[in-house]
């Protein structure tokens, strides 16, 4: 795997919209720095393109870094993202809900973008689940999951720092 070089050195955190950052023949991943350890995460950049996106835009823009786990639910979430650290922030944007048949919120680490009441509120607050979550299906996109480092999903406790977000890619056979 490589790693997908930042755009800018320090974050940038508000933006009119996302530009076009996928390139096609590629798979994507997120990891995740946290105090305790890294987390990967597989995006599923084929069946929510839009989100994936968005997602590695911000991250390469830095967005993500620095900025505080604003909200911990033991058994349920934890959740980042927020400029603000108060769950009201976001990157100056919205994108529509997308959300992919035959994904489920079924496991924990499983990673969804967080809204208001208005499914159509995506912006950069995202969420991984501690367990299953089957009443986000359908509900929350849902854009990737979890697939090594997910024993340091259950440390993060609230204001914890979401240290660095680096985008890895790899060429599709």
């Amino acid at each position: 795997m490589e790693v997908v070089k930042p755009l800018t050195e320090k974050p940038v955190r508000k933006f009119e919209k996302p530009e076009v950052v996928l390139q096609p023949g590629y798979d994507y991943y997120a990891e995740l720095k946290v105090p305790y350890g890294t987390i990967l995460i597989d995006l599923f950049e084929d069946q929510t393109p839009n989100t994936v996106n968005s997602f590695v835009f911000l991250a390469l823009h830095r967005f993500y870094d620095g900025l505080i786990w604003h909200r911990v639910v033991p058994g349920f979430v934890v959740q980042t993202g927020d400029p603000t650290g108060t769950g009201a922030g976001d990157a100056g944007y919205y994108l529509p809900l997308e959300i992919a048949p035959g994904l489920a919120y079924d496991e924990a680490g499983m990673v969804g973008m967080a809204r208001t009441q208005d499914p159509n509120t995506n912006s950069s607050q995202f969420f991984i689940t501690l367990a299953p979550a089957p009443h986000l299906t359908g509900k929350y996109t849902l854009f990737g999951r979890v697939v090594a480092g997910r024993e340091h999903l259950f440390s993060i406790k609230q204001g914890d720092p979401l240290i660095e977000v680096r985008i890895l890619r790899k060429k599709r056979p």
